[in-house]
């Protein structure tokens, strides 16, 4: 009997052993690693003279230990109540600057011990630019001096930066407006530690609100507290000096804009009710106009709480919307309004119409133009002419429109009419310049404005500028880049000097930026970034094109490994890393934004890596999922899926260079969704990575991706595309990656842990990594490092090895399952 226990007990430690592994984090093979360890190139800001460049340099990855600080999550956001600035925040930790017609760069003296540097903001003026610190205990407001190339600190570790806009300068720049922790802040309830008084109570009194499965919501009242708390801020002016003066009470401030003239301030604040359905930018708000003394001078907006728009995802409230400054007057206020209810199944002629109030904003505000999908933005120019533009989803048109802003009467002109994922017909996007107020406005000269489009189009990637008469439609090309062994992408054009700032890069040389003098045909180099990946500089990249089984022509980046004879034709093992996009007709979806001579860049979720390691791979493979006419795409998502990935490897096998024995697939997010499909509904994959995605569609029944229609409205397609709803199916090795803490929405890591529970109850060949702290994209260096060696210690095994496994797996191409 005794013996017998113990072997219960053995078995019971074994099964516990196989099924749960307890690692540190590990690192990847030499050769990864070296790469992961590559410096990055900084960042850089260039002021609108183009005079002066400012380089901001960070590390490549965060630390487990800065994400490990203390997080709290409240109404979508994702707040260090100890720092009081965003937890997962980005920060430079230097900064140089380099005048654009010197050599080298100037180190910024005075900057703080181990900076964390974030809120970069260029005073009006462009001599300075303010800037936030965070220390172990708070946030600073520090700025940076230009002319002298050096900072000093301006306040006290107070700053709220919970809400974001946390600067904002006043127009003489030479004070800023900062939010700083309130005087009336009640301390934080540790909710953890709090015995409930009672359930939290949720509901509904009848009406439709159908909202996406968003994360990070409040859940209680005690959320609600902290919330509130974490939120409330007062506003001071601080001068250069660092003299800080109280300019407004405490409240729940939200966006901060001044006007061109900097005599107003048109400032957001959030309100209560609170909601525990949506985050808090739907939660009540209020935008009231003050003078730039801090006196309040008009409310111009109140929204109650949005938690039941209308369905799909051209739905808008009612109320104004949009409100923003009109660049090229001293105050005037634009904003839009519905003209369809806000709902999307109304057939209006006109969906929005958009209107000017003019300080003081209590007459009755002036129409402007009325389009005829939702209003999406202006681009100003004079009171003769301005650019409109809006768009609807559910044909993915856009529309652009020129209308005079002192005429309501004129017609607005419609100048571009198109499908917006046509991108072979893209007229490019309207050039902008610093007016006289500071603000931007577009670069006019006569009746002309200047285009900068990006000219993809089949014969490759071409960028060009074109001038535009606004009265005839007609345009003028002034210049078109003809690079064919590189990418000249245009950034800006200064319409005065007839210059471009443009960067150029090709598959081997890192991106710099250059002057482009049109008229004299002079190129200017101004930065000289080294390439940082030099062990894969030399590798064989292409865009190659092959055909669906329907005609569809399809397009993916294909990479040789490290070394790789393309004479001998050596049957290597592959990898195929794809993303799916919905499209509403063929022509579109067949189009490549791809360039071969895009500069080769291994960020921490590429597969590039083991072209290191002597697979081939098949990046940013084309998977266009279509819906033409009163079909949605998703109606036949699962066999053009498994199409897509057929093609994608007939196309490479049928150049000599793969086993198609060997090949593995894999995606983040709704890629992730991809490979656990196709691993389910075909037999053509030696194996898988799937990270952070959602596999059970029941579990956002609200829609998904760019599927509008709820659960109930067509439940066939939800359990059709789930793949929790096929782990039956699942023959083939899969990997599951997914960060603890996702935080985007659909992604729950309980999508990741109930599929992983399915395919290890009906037997499929399955591991769940979860990566503590991660969310939606991985930032800490450990666990980018441990999810390498992961992938790596797959793949070695499941693809490389894919021979030693075929009385295991049937490894043959068949038809859809």
């Amino acid at each position: 009997m005794k013996k017998t226990i113990l072997f219960i007990l053995f078995l019971g430690f074994i099964s516990f052993v196989f099924g749960q592994e307890n690692l540190n984090y590990q690192k990847p093979s030499k050769e990864i690693l070296d790469l992961v360890d590559s410096p990055l190139a900084p960042r850089v800001l260039l002021d609108t003279k183009s005079e002066n460049m400012i380089l901001l340099y960070r590390d490549a990855y965060k630390s487990i230990d800065e994400l490990s600080e203390t997080e709290m999550r409240l109404g979508g956001l994702r707040i260090n109540p100890t720092t009081n600035i965003g937890s997962r925040t980005t920060y430079s930790n230097n900064v140089k600057v380099k005048p654009v017609n010197a050599k080298n760069a100037i180190q910024i003296t005075g900057l703080p011990q181990n900076p964390r540097l974030a809120n970069f903001s260029w005073s009006p003026d462009e001599t300075k630019i303010a800037l936030t610190n965070t220390t172990s205990y708070g946030v600073e407001v520090w700025v940076l001096d230009i002319k002298t190339a050096s900072v000093k600190k301006l306040t006290e570790a107070k700053v709220n930066a919970n809400l974001r806009d946390v600067i904002n300068w006043f127009d003489d720049s030479q004070a800023v407006l900062v939010k700083m922790l309130s005087s009336e802040r009640k301390a934080l309830i540790n909710t953890a530690q709090t015995i409930p008084s009672g359930p939290t109570i949720s509901v509904n009194d009848g009406k439709k609100a159908q909202n996406r499965t968003y994360q990070d919501l409040l859940k209680n009242p005690n959320d609600e507290h902290n919330f509130e708390q974490l939120a409330l801020s007062e506003l001071y002016k601080v001068d250069l000096n660092g003299n800080a003066k109280k300019w407004m009470g405490s409240n729940m401030y939200g966006n901060i804009s001044f006007s061109p003239d900097g005599n107003y301030v048109m400032i957001s604040m959030v309100k209560k009710p609170f909601s525990y359905l949506v985050p808090y930018r739907r939660f009540p708000s209020e935008t009231t106009i003050y003078s730039s003394k801090g006196d309040k001078i008009q409310t111009v907006s109140e929204v109650p709480l949005i938690e039941d728009l209308p369905k799909g995802f051209m739905a808008s409230r009612k109320g104004r919307r949009n409100l923003s400054w009109r660049s090229d007057k001293p105050a005037s206020l634009v904003f839009a309004e519905v003209l369809d209810g806000g709902d999307p199944k109304n057939e209006v002629p006109f969906r929005d119409e958009v209107f000017q109030l003019d300080a003081p904003f209590n007459g009755n505000p002036k129409s402007l133009l009325k389009t005829v999908g939702r209003f999406s933005g202006i681009q100003w120019g004079n009171d003769q002419v301005a650019v409109a533009y809006d768009y609807w989803w559910n044909t993915r048109n856009t529309k652009t429109y020129v209308f005079n802003p002192s005429d309501a009467s004129k017609k607005a002109k419609i100048i571009s009419d198109r499908n917006y994922q046509d991108v072979y017909s893209n007229p490019g996007n309207f050039v902008s310049k610093k007016n006289k107020y500071g603000s931007y406005s577009l670069a006019l000269k006569g009746n002309s404005a200047f285009l900068l489009g990006d000219g993809y189009s089949d014969k490759g990637q071409f960028p060009f500028v074109d001038q535009m008469d606004l009265t005839t439609n007609k345009t003028k090309r002034l210049y078109q880049s003809t690079y064919t062994d590189k990418i000249e992408n245009i950034n800006n054009y200064d319409v005065d000097k007839n210059r471009l700032l443009v960067r150029i890069e090709s598959k081997n040389e890192y991106p710099n930026y250059f002057f482009r003098d049109v008229k004299k045909k002079k190129l200017k180099q101004i930065t000289d970034f080294e390439n940082p990946f030099k062990s894969m500089q030399n590798v064989h990249k292409e865009v190659i094109t092959y055909k669906r089984d329907d005609g569809l022509e399809l397009t993916g980046t294909l990479y040789l490994p490290v070394g790789y004879d393309k004479g001998k034709k050596e049957k290597m093992p592959m990898i195929l890393w794809a993303y799916p996009r919905e499209y509403k007709d063929k022509s579109s979806a067949s189009q490549t934004t791809q360039n071969p001579n895009e500069f080769t860049y291994p960020y921490w979720g590429s597969p590039l890596y083991w072209l290191t390691k002597g697979y081939v791979v098949l990046d940013d493979a084309a998977f266009p999922i279509i819906g033409e006419g009163d079909e949605q795409p998703n109606d036949t998502f699962r066999k053009q899926l498994v199409a897509n990935g057929r093609a994608a490897i007939d196309a490479v096998e049928a150049l000599g260079y793969i086993d198609r024995n060997k090949v593995g697939v894999g995606g983040h997010s709704y890629g992730a969704f991809m490979v656990a499909n196709l691993l389910s509904h075909s037999n053509d994959y030696a194996a898988g990575i799937a990270r952070s995605g959602a596999y059970n569609r029941t579990l956002t029944p609200f829609g998904f991706q760019s599927e509008e229609r709820s659960y109930w409205e067509a439940p066939d397609v939800y359990n059709t595309m789930s793949p929790f709803m096929h782990a039956d199916k699942m023959k083939t090795p899969l990997l599951l990656i997914h960060g603890q803490a996702d935080n985007n929405s659909g992604t729950y890591p309980l999508q990741s842990e109930r599929y992983f529970n399915a395919l290890k109850g009906l037997g499929a060949t399955a591991r769940l990594v979860m990566l503590p702290k991660e969310s939606h994209g991985y930032r800490a260096k450990e666990s980018i490092l441990h999810m390498l060696w992961e992938q790596d210690q797959w793949l070695e095994k499941y693809v490389k090895n894919a021979g030693k496994l075929k009385n295991e797996l049937e490894m043959k191409p068949t038809k859809e399952k």
